[in-house]
């Protein structure tokens, strides 16, 4: 993966991190926290600039949030039910989403950019439920803002040890999603609570 990666930033640069961001927001099979973290990585080799490289990735997962935002308002539901188990995107997937989009909406733009599969379904979700875009965009380029910038500086900081990002999220995602889920169940209670009391 590093080589074919490599290849593509000294190619393309910049861009390069902003097509494969855009193509992997909207839901193609990659490993975009591995990649956040090379081009973190790319950065501690000085190959890449720090501020160009945050921008470029920025750039990336906004635009590719907003094109999945735009096609669930324009063609809805049915094409992702057709076509997402074509790019992991299962029906299991698209419930838990909506189920949890119900709940903690805004908390789910942000924080779904760490989670494998919930990250590529959030803007459509929002979408299908008619979520105002002004309110989806200020939640989800949050959410972008601290996930790229949070997998480009630990790839930074790490330095020769970046692969180790790789090897934990392949052996320990699933303890993240559940994590994440429990976080979330906790923080809709509180917030349901202290709405009760009001």
């Amino acid at each position: 993966m590093a080589q074919h990666v490599q290849s593509l930033i000294e190619h393309y640069g910049y861009f390069g991190i902003i097509v494969i961001l855009i193509g992997g927001i909207v839901g193609l099979p990659l490993p975009d926290e591995v990649f956040l973290t090379y081009v973190g990585y790319s950065v501690y080799r000085e190959s890449l600039g720090h501020i160009p490289a945050l921008v470029s990735a920025l750039i990336g997962a906004m635009g590719g949030i907003t094109l999945s935002y735009y096609i669930g308002r324009r063609f809805g539901l049915p094409l992702l039910q057709k076509y997402g188990p074509k790019i992991h995107i299962t029906e299991q997937k698209i419930e838990f989403t909506k189920k949890m989009f119900m709940k903690v909406g805004p908390f789910l733009l942000i924080a779904g950019y760490f989670i494998p599969g919930v990250r590529h379904l959030t803007a459509y979700i929002a979408a299908i439920n008619n979520y105002p875009y002004r309110k989806f965009a200020f939640f989800a380029y949050t959410g972008a803002f601290i996930w790229t910038f949070t997998f480009i500086t630990l790839g930074k900081v790490l330095g020769e040890k970046w692969r180790f990002v790789g090897y934990y999220l392949s052996h320990y995602s699933m303890y993240v999603i559940l994590l994440f889920v429990l976080v979330m169940l906790i923080v809709y209670y509180l917030f349901k609570k202290r709405n009760v009391q009001k």
